[in-house]
């Protein structure tokens, strides 16, 4: 098995990625944080972009939401790149990571990154949000609620 390292990557490098290898949507139009995950060799085999939420009503200033996550295919390079990403935004103060994905791609990912299943998105106008939601919060005593 490949060990991955997480890594950091500018903006720029990182909707690159995206442009390169991800099925289905473009670059983000900006990003909060991004992270890469790298091979014993140094090259990237992923990256996860997080960004304000999409959804007007889940910008409370406590919430964000990865907005893209793209690989080569290396196993296990999603759930490591979630898991940083909810490292790093709970470092930052935040309270709750959401994410979405398609229901053909069954979210084993996430629940590997200790996300949970929080119910279904209506669709998205356009916008590709058509799967089941899943979010990922710290236990309340992390943050006092």
């Amino acid at each position: 098995m490949t060990r991955l390292d997480i890594v950091p990557i500018t903006q720029r490098e990182a909707f690159a990625y995206v442009e390169r290898h991800h099925r289905h949507h473009r670059p983000p139009r900006g990003s909060i944080i991004q992270v890469a995950v790298a091979d014993q060799d140094g090259q990237v085999r992923g990256v996860a972009i997080v960004g304000r939420p999409v959804a007007r009503m889940l910008s409370d200033g406590w919430t964000v939401e990865v907005i893209r996550v793209a690989t080569d295919g290396t196993r296990n390079a999603c759930s490591k790149l979630y898991g940083a990403c909810w490292r790093a935004v709970k470092a930052l103060g935040y309270r709750r990571l959401i994410t979405y994905t398609l229901p053909e791609e069954g979210g084993a990912s996430l629940r590997g990154a200790g996300f949970t299943l929080v119910g279904e998105a209506g669709g998205g106008h356009g916008l590709g949000r058509t799967g089941p939601a899943l979010t990922s919060t710290p236990p309340r005593s992390s943050y006092g609620g």
